[in-house]
């Protein structure tokens, strides 16, 4: 449903995840004239979330507004929460563009115009609630551009009796690799450091220890990747020293993600510094730098993608729009 592009808007949202639904809600409950702008399908990170993923969350902290979430377990499923988060948006009539894209945002006598790869749009705020599920971690590394590696995981079945090499040890990576595993696919699992990711879900965690004791997965630990082949893979063992070669179909390099910064660069948006990228934001208000622009969700953490999720970031909506509410009264220029 698009918006009337002669009227000023009082806030676009950038985003359609769960944090861009919940600010949209409280647009509306404010009487605030919004839209959101979605590059992809509705929640589309959580879309593209492997098939059989379940939340770390129980399903009440991943409520949005209030609305109940009924799971049939305490960890709601990703089908779940789709269905939860779709219902959100179409019975409260969330004003939403799907699958467009924001290229450009610019000042323009007082505010800002916002350029789409459909459209353009005229808005006195911006909410940035963009996530960072779009942007991976590469290896870079030769060979990573081939067809046989990926950067995301989907469904286990496709690595059926062959040789998979996962690359990390974060919830991601244990997931893929166990559940790769019981689909009868070959799995080695690579991991830079000397252990299992602590974040690890804590009822994740002992399993694959115990798959590694037991030799039903290789763990090769403080590893890096050097190349990647059509036949094989290069490490390298930091602790021995030693290169060798592996085996391998397919490469699942779950390495981690992070937030589009040439986007939010683009528009003015200070970082604190080039290691940790967190965008300079008022914690009070979320506004940035930038007069008008705010930032929800994880991608206020910039480098550090694990301190934000949906549980606690929900109260930015709140913020946001009180702050724009106080600032732009409805019917005030």
């Amino acid at each position: 449903m698009s918006t009337n592009k002669k009227k000023e808007l009082d806030v676009l949202i950038i985003g359609g995840g769960p944090i861009g639904l919940a600010c949209a809600l409280e647009a509306k409950k404010k009487n605030l004239d919004y839209l959101i702008l979605e590059k992809g399908a509705l929640v589309n990170s959580l879309y593209h979330y492997p098939q059989n993923m379940t939340f770390f969350s129980s399903s009440e902290k991943l409520e949005i507004d209030e609305i109940p979430f009924i799971s049939k377990a305490a960890k709601p499923s990703k089908q779940e929460a789709l269905e939860y988060y779709r219902r959100i948006a179409t019975s409260n009539h969330l004003t939403i563009n799907l699958f467009e894209k924001v290229e450009n945002v610019s000042q323009q006598n007082g505010c800002y115009k916002i350029k789409s790869d459909k459209d353009q749009y005229l808005s006195k705020n911006i909410i940035i609630a963009t996530g960072f599920y779009d942007k991976p971690n590469y290896l870079n590394v030769k060979g990573e551009d081939l067809d046989k590696v990926s950067h995301y995981y989907d469904d286990p079945h496709f690595y059926a009796m062959q040789d998979v090499a996962v690359v990390g040890a974060s919830n991601s990576a244990v997931d893929a690799a166990l559940e790769i595993f019981r689909k009868g696919g070959r799995v080695s699992l690579i991991v830079r450091g000397d252990k299992i990711g602590e974040r690890v879900k804590y009822w994740v965690r002992p399993d694959m220890v115990n798959r590694i004791k037991e030799g039903s997965i290789d763990a090769y630990f403080n590893t890096k990747v050097e190349a990647i082949d059509q036949q094989e893979l290069n490490l390298y063992d930091k602790a021995k020293k030693e290169h060798f070669t592996l085996k391998n179909d397919y490469v699942l390099a779950l390495t981690g993600y992070q937030p589009n910064f040439d986007f939010l660069r683009s528009m003015g948006i200070e970082l604190q510094d080039e290691q940790s990228r967190i965008p300079i934001y008022d914690p009070q208000t979320m506004e940035t730098n930038k007069k008008g622009i705010y930032l929800a969700g994880v991608i206020c953490g910039g480098m550090e993608t694990h301190k934000w999720f949906i549980e606690n970031s929900r109260i930015h909506a709140k913020m946001i729009i009180e702050n724009i509410k106080t600032r732009n009264p409805v019917g005030t220029s």
